[in-house]
């Protein structure tokens, strides 16, 4: 299921970010608001699959 490829690929990203604010390749204000960023993906993401009807293409 793709949407499990992308929960994936957030939950990587949310690693990758604690990385690179730890080697400080990002500016300290900008670290807590994309790791805000990245939860809202993760919770809609989580909510689709959950519930994943609404979403289903029926063609």
């Amino acid at each position: 299921m793709k949407v499990t490829d992308c929960d994936g690929e957030n939950s990587e990203t949310d690693t990758w970010l604690d990385f690179a604010k730890d080697c400080g390749y990002l500016k300290e204000n900008d670290y807590p608001r994309l790791k805000e960023k990245c939860n809202e993906i993760g919770k809609m993401l989580g909510s689709m699959l959950k519930n994943p009807h609404p979403f289903i293409l029926k063609l």
